[in-house]
């Protein structure tokens, strides 16, 4: 099972639970598991992520389930992967994940995964399993080649905390990107739907269709760098996330004509013009939010990895200038 299916809901339906409508549906699971799916996240209304499986429908409702990825069989296996770990007590962990890491079991990636990385320096019983016991403590996922900062929860409690405060766009999430070309604006908001691709089932798009789901990503400029002959120049950017949606920075820069630097989906394919990159320039560089339980202030920051530091590096000479939010944060990713 595998993809997303969108449901309009009818007369007939009207008042009926969130879950035990979608149990009822032939190409949903059972009306458990479905429930489990809502309590995700992986439902959303009208455009809106729900997370109520008690919700009643109305006639007319537009429901969209991100239906779960093929799977290999089998339990999360224990495997002792490093773990770069930034913040930890008996509910939850931030870490910095590094390039290449897959974030849980699916086709294709049966082990190696943070999951199973998770699940050695946890244990499985002290993982939370909302999103079910083969994506042991995964609160949101970072692209396989994305760098930085993410949670993980031990408990179920606090994993559907952390994912309310989320949906609540409480848990702040910064992420440090470079796009071609020259964002003339220090500010910007980009405010869409997002579906999957009706061309490529492998690549999200801006949509309006009805069951697209909301997307907001705002950014600002750090420093702009000049045009030589094979580019049009680079902006850096932070990009602050409202929602969560599947490669949303990289949709959303691509969308404004400036896709991220060394982009594989959504770039440009230009070797030379990606500055010798072979992945996205995208790294999660800060994550703040209230611990859950505790009501701490939980603020941790990343500088980035050698290679995305080494392309900015590359720049350095054609540097034309640094905004005062620029001049503040990249001293602190350069480390």
């Amino acid at each position: 099972m595998t993809g997303d299916l969108h449901i309009l809901v009818d007369e007939l339906d009207a008042g009926t639970r969130l879950d035990s409508f979608l149990g009822g549906q032939d190409s949903c699971p059972t009306r458990s598991a479905c429930a489990r799916l809502i309590e995700a996240g992986a439902v959303a209304v009208n455009g809106e992520t729900n997370l109520s499986k008690k919700y009643c429908v109305a006639a007319g409702d537009r429901i969209s389930v991100e239906l779960p990825e093929e799977r290999e069989p089998g339990a999360v296996i224990p495997q002792a992967i490093p773990l770069d770990i930034r913040f930890e007590d008996e509910h939850l962990i931030v870490l910095s994940k590094q390039r290449g890491l897959v974030c849980h079991p699916a086709h294709g990636h049966a082990d190696g995964t943070l999951a199973n990385a998770l699940v050695y320096h946890c244990g499985l019983e002290h993982l939370g399993t909302l999103q079910g016991e083969d994506r042991p403590g995964i609160v949101h996922r970072l692209d396989r080649d994305t760098t930085g900062l993410m949670l993980a929860a031990k408990d179920d409690a606090t994993q559907r905390a952390l994912q309310d405060l989320i949906r609540l766009r409480t848990l702040d999430r910064r992420y440090i990107a470079l796009v071609h070309g020259y964002i003339a604006h220090d500010e910007g908001t980009i405010d869409t739907g997002i579906a999957r691709s009706t061309r490529d089932r492998v690549k999200m798009a801006v949509s309006d269709d009805p069951f697209a789901r909301q997307a907001i990503t705002t950014f600002r400029v750090l420093e702009r760098f000049d045009a030589e002959r094979f580019d049009e120049g680079y902006t850096l950017v932070e990009c602050h996330l409202y929602t969560g949606r599947t490669h949303q920075i990289r949709v959303h820069m691509r969308h404004i004509n400036h896709p991220l630097v060394g982009d594989p989906l959504y770039g440009k394919g230009s070797e030379r013009a990606d500055l010798g990159l072979t992945r996205q320039f995208l790294h999660s560089w800060r994550v703040k939010f209230a611990h859950p339980v505790t009501g701490e202030e939980i603020e941790c920051r990343d500088t980035l990895p050698w290679d995305l530091a080494a392309a900015l590096e590359e720049l350095e000479d054609r540097s034309l200038g640094r905004t005062e939010a620029g001049e503040d944060i990249v001293p602190q990713l350069m480390g």
